[in-house]
């Protein structure tokens, strides 16, 4: 891991977004809450965290760090205390939660910060918009808690990007709020990595405030094209894997498995042509189809424990490294696996300009 890149690549999209009114809550969900990062993060100019889980805000608190963490899922019931004792503020989507929060709230003699999720169209979580107004009245009245502002979400579940008609109504829902229930909503979060086209493009970004901001941060891409994002480093994450053998001779074609999903995962058809390898990691490490492979070589296959390529690359021997880039899904899964080391570089020092739409000169482990 490249702390310098990462804490460039946020240093990058909070000023970029500044520019138009909006803050940036970094998201470390994808990185376990690695505490290095999250400090990459906030010494780029994020204004606060953003985790999914409850251990990674732990995590992140026993390390000493003390900046604003919001839990950006709706709290489970049976973690309700300590939601209220690690974090400042938490977005919800049931009526049943925000009154627990509350109750756990004043037991512990303190206000917990309620974001409402609005369903937008992604349909993976959030009030449907003729509902809003009702819990929000409802959140108001209760002690305990209070109503910080309105969130919403895109391009996760259903694969629906932002535009202009739905950030314009997530804006209008802010104002008619205020006008119902009174108090001002300091939170108003159109989004995730998806919004930066839209958040960049000039437009009116209205009463839209704040952005979840994880993917772009980590791998310097739009997470909807997929391409990279201009001055922003692609390679702040290289997964480096070992070769544990080596098979120099032709490769028969597969005629038949015992298990029909094994057919799936050969990507490419095994030919006489190449070198097939393996490498100690499999699917229980990463997404397989999630890593970036090396001029030259093709992804055979991959079970639990190992990965088999296919190489014109006669010089790999056992015990040489591998380096992949990693797509989101991969790093996620890899940041989680137990078995992986991660190493990171703590250099902060701004990168060289041209690095960044080129390859690195400084490799970075995980």
């Amino acid at each position: 891991m490249d702390l310098g890149k990462i804490c460039h690549n946020t240093r990058t999209v909070v000023g970029r977004l500044k520019a138009r009114g909006i803050r940036v809550t970094g998201v470390t969900k994808a990185v376990c809450g690695h505490p290095a990062i999250a400090q990459a993060m906030l010494d780029g100019g994020a204004s606060g965290l953003g985790e999914a889980r409850l251990s990674n805000v732990k995590r992140l608190r026993q390390v000493g760090m003390t900046c604003p963490i919001t839990l950006i899922r709706t709290p489970m019931p049976s973690q309700v205390e300590d939601v209220v004792h690690v974090c400042e503020a938490s977005y919800n989507t049931e009526m049943a939660v925000i009154s627990a929060l509350a109750v756990a709230a004043l037991r512990q003699n303190t206000v917990h910060g309620i974001i409402l999720m609005v369903e937008m169209g992604d349909r993976r979580e959030g009030i449907m918009p003729q509902d809003l107004h009702d819990m929000a009245q409802r959140t108001v009245e209760t002690p305990g808690v209070t109503l910080n502002g309105i969130g919403a979400n895109f391009a996760c579940l259903s694969g629906i990007a932002p535009t202009k008609a739905k950030m314009k109504a997530l804006s209008g829902l802010a104002n008619e709020i205020e006008g119902q229930c009174g108090p001002f909503l300091q939170t108003v979060s159109g989004g995730n990595s998806a919004n930066l086209p839209w958040a960049t493009g000039g437009h009116a970004t209205g009463r839209i405030n704040d952005l979840r901001i994880g993917e772009a941060i980590l791998l310097g891409i739009d997470p909807i094209t997929g391409d990279q994002i201009g001055g922003m480093f692609q390679d702040a994450f290289t997964l480096v894997v070992e070769v544990i053998e080596t098979d120099a001779g032709s490769v028969p074609p597969c005629v038949g498995t015992v298990d029909p999903s094994l057919a799936r995962l050969r990507l490419v058809p095994d030919t006489s042509e190449t070198t097939r390898i393996i490498l100690a990691i499999g699917s229980q490490d990463t997404d397989a189809a999630g890593l970036s492979m090396p001029a030259g070589t093709i992804l055979i296959g991959a079970t639990s424990d190992h990965f088999v390529m296919g190489t014109h690359d006669t010089t790999l021997s056992v015990g040489a490294e591998m380096r992949f880039n990693m797509n989101y899904s991969a790093l996620m899964r890899a940041m989680a696996a137990p078995d992986i080391q991660t190493n990171f570089r703590e250099n902060r020092s701004p990168p060289n300009a041209r690095d960044v739409d080129g390859p690195s000169k400084h490799p970075a482990l995980v």
